[in-house]
């Protein structure tokens, strides 16, 4: 199967039933569809009323061992009474299959959204961090990933390349702003951190506020440093941020030493995400959800904004790296 060209066009609905009906789930409402682009996420009411979603997997982007060591984490994060919404045992497996497609049962939980600008929200989510970093102990996962040079910059660099929705002009200084922010990036990178089992895209959108913080969409867990899941929840001036990176941290030391070494990974990693986010979308631009989602993506603007944005994010590489407030 071509992952690049894969788009769900077999997962129909009656295929989604019959899946959740061979696993004892009888859909009595409909299929309401999520927000998810890599994989296919609906909820639905059963036969007794009860609220579930399922998520489908997309083929060949996770391998069976790395599906379930993000449901190992998740489960164990629960057992802590870590806040987080774990996928239900049916027939005693998390992970079941149907027709090719792997896929797992959660329990529906709503929530308002996380206010990123509530420092009392922001420290509640610190010291949720600093329990889900110190939960791992030494573990690292052994099947997915750790944050690298390797996935978030020379693959995404290929796939630029080769990519048809760049033209011409563009394309070149496009590539050139690239190569110049990957030569930064390459002299910031350190791997002097200690690895841990991460939640991996920890931003304001993939946290609830339930009487205190719901963290959900551990699909991108891998290992990489503690503070990938911390830079994510700053936003505004460099003031700004440096007052809430204070919040967190001050909250996420309450359990978890933190090396602020690693604040000079802030800007590389930011960089980093922002190069695969755009080659993430390329690769996928066979699924007819993401020409749907992001049809800015063929217009010769978008990339010359881009090959702008990119030589500012230079810029931030060579300033100095964000400290911690005087009085942290």
């Amino acid at each position: 199967m071509n992952i690049t060209a894969f788009n769900f066009k077999t997962l129909m609905p009656e295929l989604i039933m019959d899946a959740l009906e061979n696993v004892g789930l009888r859909v009595d409402s409909g299929l309401t569809a999520l927000n998810s682009y890599e994989n296919r996420v609906y909820q639905f009411l059963d036969e007794d009323k009860k609220r579930y979603v399922v998520k489908f997997y997309r083929p060949e982007r996770w391998s069976v061992e790395q599906i379930l060591e993000e449901h190992e984490l998740s489960l164990g994060l629960n057992d802590a009474e870590i806040p987080v919404v774990p996928p239900i045992r049916i027939n005693g497996s998390t992970l079941l299959e149907h027709q090719g497609f792997h896929f797992a049962v959660f329990p529906s939980v709503g929530g308002r959204q996380f206010e990123q600008d509530n420092d009392e929200q922001l420290e509640w989510v610190g010291r949720f961090i600093g329990r889900i970093h110190r939960s791992n102990g030494d573990k690292c996962f052994s099947s997915r990933p750790t944050i690298g040079l390797e996935e978030y910059l020379y693959e995404p660099r290929r796939e630029f390349e080769r990519s048809t929705l760049i033209a011409g002009k563009q394309k070149t200084a496009f590539l050139q702003s690239v190569d110049t922010l990957i030569a930064e990036v390459k002299l910031c990178w350190t791997t002097q951190w200690r690895p841990l089992r991460l939640h991996g895209d920890l931003h304001a959108g993939n946290i609830m506020w339930r009487d205190g913080p719901m963290f959900v969409d551990l699909d991108d867990a891998r290992n990489g440093p503690a503070v990938q899941d911390l830079w994510m929840l700053l936003n505004g001036d460099r003031i700004e941020q440096q007052y809430q990176l204070s919040l967190l941290l001050d909250a996420y030391s309450e359990f978890m030493d933190f090396n602020p070494r690693e604040l000079a990974l802030i800007e590389p990693l930011r960089a980093m995400r922002m190069i695969y986010y755009l080659a993430w979308i390329s690769r996928r631009w066979g699924d007819p959800a993401f020409p749907y989602s992001f049809p800015w993506m063929v217009e010769a603007e978008f990339w010359s904004q881009q090959t702008l944005i990119f030589t500012e994010q230079v810029k931030l590489l060579q300033e100095p790296p964000l400290q911690l407030m005087p009085t942290y």
